[in-house]
């Protein structure tokens, strides 16, 4: 076995292999550029090496570089993590030429399985079927053009060396497929140094759904069952879980045999993942095989019970699996949101700064639920503009589907994260929409159900009734500390009512609070009440409550009479009034927000790539404005309405923060 490797990655990945390699016993060595100086995986290493500038291209995805930095460290092995150099054939031969172990697949799989194009040539040979498509290098946008007017549309538009939703697009028309091929070939060249692009049919209303598979060096090879990743946003996968909860036994196992198979007949070795589009009646087809540990390993890793890293490493070294297929079981359900630094409100841009607070739900495990999160950030630490906008995953396991989501609903409801904008509203969303629980759900389920983007959760009524009477007893908690405060004259006691009114939501909760030692009654207008008990106290930025007996858990802010409280993706406006208070707070008028119809305004931090218009011209609605780069995905902006542009702001080249003006208009 190793006493020593590097972790040729940054960030979660990192962490979680320096995780298993200190259960292993052994020795781990990380690699940082400048951005990434003080970053957790560097501080969980027992060793760290500086390999240059904040730029992947500069630091993380330069060969010698990283070579160096094994020969400085010692290292025996290498391991990859994904993205970066993962499935780069150059890199795994490097490493073999240097006598260092690679903790992935052999040169020549990476090279078959990890060029999209080669792999799908592989896979129809082997008789797997594949998705219709061009396979050939592309040279232009008018060939890209040609090619998706003969396949049909839509079409996908995809980087051949493409990892992590980068350099794909889907076109529906010409215009788009003009756009989407030198946007995607942009974005393969500064990702992976590699801008080949090929196109295939998109298939409307797929399933994505991946087979695990595992191979050592012996000629053993077994599928660890599958993953569902239907839920995806701009081809970025967001929630994950395992199983699916759309495949029959049936399907699973002819699934598992093909990607088993097709693993075999390149000679692979290592965990590597066969990713299929299975259409609604259960007919799949083989998208592309990632020679590397995928991002949403631990859900596999949760229903089977196996160390997907401590098993890459044992192969690695030579070891054979302990395991045959007979012994791989699906044990319960696993479900994983990832947590990204991109805001919702913001039709998710990236979103960079300093994390003011991270506090993620504690970490349990026991028979009945896990809670696991996998990181690699820190509070006071900073989330750059130069890499994947990823904070976290989190994961949960429970005995049944339902019960898995339900361990995820309250593992959200209390991570907690400010300073930058996340997705943590959405994710919780998710958790409860009807269609996501009824486990009807594809590709396309975000664009179906969130069409005009993500702006919030309104409450459904129970659940609203629980938050009001939540705010009410939190609220003559704060109003108790206020009357107790010190230094009182002896005439002047103020005494803390029990009558008072909610609003939240544009509703108005009459209602009493009586309270005890033990806790609050509180006594709706009209009959109905609820009994809350906490332990809260004002300042705490979390409160765990019990709604009649109910765990409730709000992350709350205070505002001018009560809370700012978010809740299972709602963000609402709590405040609390005397009965008198309210009437004269119904009579005030409603502060309406600027006006920036006429701004184009920068809608997150991020690099202006070009300007497409000129001052004094007409463009039209939807019409391509300008590009803007942010976390390595570059951004069209359009026009919404008609209009003429007045001034340009900024051009190429420059940094922009967030709702900086861009351009104005007439």
């Amino acid at each position: 076995m190793f006493d020593k490797i590097l972790i040729a990655n940054r960030g979660e990945i990192a962490c979680r292999v320096i995780k298993t390699a200190r259960k292993m016993g052994i020795k781990t060595v990380a690699v940082y550029s400048d951005a990434d100086r003080h970053a957790l995986h560097v501080q969980m290493a027992d060793e760290a090496i500086h390999i240059g500038p904040p730029p992947a291209n500069q630091s993380y995805i330069v060969i010698d570089k990283i070579m160096a930095a094994i020969r400085e460290s010692g290292a025996q092995a290498v391991h990859p993590g994904y993205g970066f150099l993962s499935e780069n054939r150059l890199f795994a031969e490097a490493l073999e030429k240097a006598g260092v172990a690679f903790i992935g697949p052999p040169a020549s799989a990476i090279e078959a399985m990890g060029d999209k194009i080669t792999s799908k040539k592989l896979a129809a040979e082997a008789g797997v079927s594949t998705v219709p498509g061009y396979m050939g290098l592309i040279e232009d946008a008018d060939e890209a053009v040609r090619i998706s007017q003969q396949i049909g549309y839509p079409v996908m538009i995809k980087a051949s060396a493409g990892g992590g939703g980068k350099g794909m697009r889907i076109a529906w028309n010409d215009q788009e497929a003009r756009e989407g091929f030198q946007a995607s070939k942009n974005e393969a060249a500064n990702s992976f140094g590699d801008d080949r692009i090929f196109i295939e049919k998109f298939v409307t209303q797929p399933r994505h759904i991946e087979i695990q598979v595992l191979a050592d060096k012996h000629g053993n090879c077994v599928y660890l069952h599958e993953r569902e990743c239907s839920i995806q946003r701009r081809n970025q996968k967001v929630i994950e879980e395992a199983p699916s909860p759309f495949l029959d036994e049936a399907t699973r196992k002819a699934m598992g045999e093909q990607a088993v198979a097709l693993a075999r007949a390149v000679g692979y070795c290592s965990a590597g993942t066969v990713e299929f589009i299975v259409d609604g009646d259960r007919n799949f087809y083989f998208l592309e095989m990632n020679t590397r540990l995928q991002v949403e390993h631990p859900v596999t890793e949760l229903i089977t019970g196996i160390d997907l890293v401590e098993q890459m490493i044992n192969v690695a070294a030579g070891k054979t699996l302990p395991f045959a297929q007979k012994d791989l079981k699906i044990n319960g359900w696993a479900m994983e949101s990832r947590l990204y630094a991109e805001d919702p409100y913001r039709n998710f841009l990236p979103s960079i700064g300093r994390l003011t607070r991270y506090r993620p739900p504690a970490e349990s495990s026991h028979d009945a639920a896990v809670v696991r999160n996998d990181t690699g950030v820190y509070e006071g630490g900073e989330i750059s503009m130069y890499y994947d906008p990823m904070i976290a995953k989190l994961c949960t396991w429970a005995p049944t589907r339902a019960q898995a989501i339900d361990e995820m609903r309250t593992a959200l409801d209390a991570f907690e994260v400010e300073g930058i904008g996340h997705n943590l509203p959405f994710l919780s969303a998710v958790m409860d929409h009807p269609k996501f629980c009824a486990g009807d759900i594809t590709t396309a389920f975000i664009a179906e159900e969130y069409p005009d983007g993500f702006a919030g959760v309104t409450l459904p009524e129970p659940e609203l009734r629980k938050v009001a009477a939540a705010a009410a007893a939190m609220f003559r908690v704060v109003e108790i500390r206020r009357a107790r405060i010190s230094g009182r004259m002896d005439n002047h006691e103020r005494t803390v009512g029990g009558d008072w009114v909610v609003v939240a939501q544009g509703e108005r909760f009459p209602l009493t609070v009586a309270a005890d030692h033990e806790g609050a009654t509180i006594q709706f207008q009209g009959g109905d009440h609820h009994r809350v008990t906490s332990d809260w106290r004002p300042g705490q930025p979390l409160a765990v409550l019990h709604i009649d007996g109910e765990p409730l858990v709000l992350k709350v802010g205070p505002t001018s009479h009560g809370f700012v409280v978010r809740h299972r993706g709602a963000e609402i406006k709590a405040q609390v009034f005397t009965p008198r208070q309210a009437e004269l707070a119904a009579l005030m008028p409603e502060k309406l927000p600027p006006d920036t119809s006429k701004f184009l305004l920068c809608p997150m931090p991020g690099l202006i790539v070009t300007i497409d218009v000129e001052e004094g011209q007409e463009v039209q609605e939807g019409q391509a404005l300008c590009v803007v780069e942010a976390m390595k995905m570059q951004n069209t902006l359009r026009a919404e309405k008609k209009g003429i542009v007045s001034r340009i702001n900024a051009g190429p080249g420059q940094s922009l923060a967030v709702d900086e003006v861009i351009m104005e208009f007439e």
